[in-house]
């Protein structure tokens, strides 16, 4: 239960079974309509003839450069010379070419047998981990039912457990229904104090129940209640902060968890939140075929006896939040974001800017942003504040009792995409500009 190094996040035993090649290609074969060579060729010739680096990456490579150094098949190919690739280098990685032609070409079991699985096996247990052929082989997608809540008249699916996003969203929204957001003002001392609040008790809940569904109950009707939303927003006190612990969520429940958002004019919507967890993940390159091993299984619980512990076959409980918005049944907008716990509460607060505050989507993701409840940097309590927000409310939160972290003028995460279709059927797209985010039709 004592962590002792660093091997919960880099190395062989900080990887978890990847499930990305199976459920891109369950969704391609499900519901698409081109073939695995008309969407995987763009991916292929990327691959082959490289990409700019970017501002961001460039700085990835530097923070991360010790990992980098530390992995030899990582470092290969993140690393020019030995050190990181400069701002406007370009990035080959043939080797990767040759996988997604591989997976093109023979579909997931050119992935999950085979040489490119002995490949992943090899590097993983050289570094010290168990993963096996058996589990490549064995590894399957689970589908499972949406979360679904309703705000001010607005549906919301999101992702369920094991990602704790969609749920803890959905609470975050509920708490907030009970009070007049859109008259407080956008940003304003007493807006920023409520949804700090809100958004502190959500993540004490997300904290305490959220695992796999399969391994563990979860209380996800008592967690997205109405009724449990109106107790929260009862306790918050308009004058000061609190601090919270976990509710009741079980008393509400009835016997009976790389972010891309794609809207076409027929109204047909994708909401993907994909991730190796850490920025060059666990570390581990299988030789020869140009991809990074995730560290999923960081986001299990060192502890023994909590929900979301570490158990065979079980997924961790991640933040992941992809998120449809409907309205009497039709799409308003499809969002999502990349940045770990803060998924949640920037996408909470993109929706409410849309809908509170009848903001475009791209001045929803632009405007200035706060987040609470939990981080990996800071206290729960703690607000981590962007200073564009007036100076004045700052003033006013910290007398309030709450603890402010003030990031400069934009946090480095989370990087909210969406895109919304208007009354008119126009799609409006929205990126975040906090890291590389883009909007693109065509």
């Amino acid at each position: 239960g004592e962590l002792t190094d660093d091997t919960k996040w880099l190395g062989g035993p900080s990887v978890g079974v990847p499930g990305e090649v199976k459920g891109l290609l369950y969704a391609l074969d499900t519901y698409g309509t081109m073939t695995r060579e008309q969407v995987m060729n763009p991916s292929i010739k990327m691959a082959e003839e490289g990409y700019e680096v970017s501002a961001v990456l460039n700085r990835d490579m530097m923070e991360e450069f010790e990992v980098l150094t530390r992995f030899k098949a990582c470092g290969d190919i993140y690393l020019k010379d030995g050190y990181p690739y400069s701002v406007g280098d370009v990035i080959k990685n043939p080797d990767l070419a040759k996988t997604l032609t591989m997976i093109r070409d023979n579909g997931a079991d050119a992935f999950y047998k085979g040489e490119v699985a002995e490949a992943m096996v090899k590097a993983v247990q050289e570094s010290g981990g168990i993963l096996t052929m058996e589990d490549l082989a064995s590894y399957d997608i689970k589908l499972r039912t949406p979360v679904s809540g309703t705000y001010r008249g607005y549906e919301i699916l999101s992702s369920p457990p094991p990602s704790s996003g969609g749920t803890t969203i959905v609470e975050i929204l509920n708490i907030l229904e009970n009070f007049d957001v859109k008259g407080m003002g956008h940003n304003s001392k007493e807006h920023l104090h409520v949804l700090t609040e809100a958004m502190k008790m959500a993540y004490k809940d997300r904290g305490f129940f959220a695992a796999d569904t399969d391994f563990i109950e979860v209380p996800l009707t008592g967690m997205a209640s109405k009724e449990y939303a109106k107790e929260l927003a009862s306790q918050i006190d308009l004058e000061k902060a609190q601090v919270f612990e976990h509710g009741d969520a079980w008393a509400y429940e009835s016997p009976q968890t790389t972010h891309y958002s794609i809207m076409d004019k027929q109204g047909n919507i994708v909401a993907v939140t994909k991730t190796v967890n850490y920025v060059f993940g666990s570390g581990i390159v299988p030789e020869g075929y140009g991809f990074i091993m995730n560290d999923e299984m960081d986001d299990f619980d060192a502890e023994v006896g909590t929900a979301n512990e570490v158990q065979p076959g079980k997924r961790p409980m991640s933040s992941m939040s992809p998120t449809i918005i409907l309205k009497d049944g039709k799409p308003v907008m499809t969002i999502g974001a990349l940045g770990s716990q803060r998924i949640i509460s920037g996408v909470a607060q993109v929706i409410s800017n849309v809908i509170d505050f009848d903001m475009d989507i791209q001045d929803a993701i632009s405007a200035p942003r706060i987040h609470a409840g939990s981080d990996w940097t800071t206290s729960d309590e703690t607000i981590m504040i962007e200073t564009r927000i007036d100076k004045n409310v700052i003033e006013g939160l910290k007398a309030m009792g709450h603890p402010v972290l003030e990031t400069g003028d934009w946090m480095d995460y989370p990087c909210v995409q969406a895109v919304e279709m208007l009354p008119d059927g126009t799609l409006r797209g929205g990126a975040d500009p906090r890291r590389d985010g883009k909007a693109v039709g065509y």
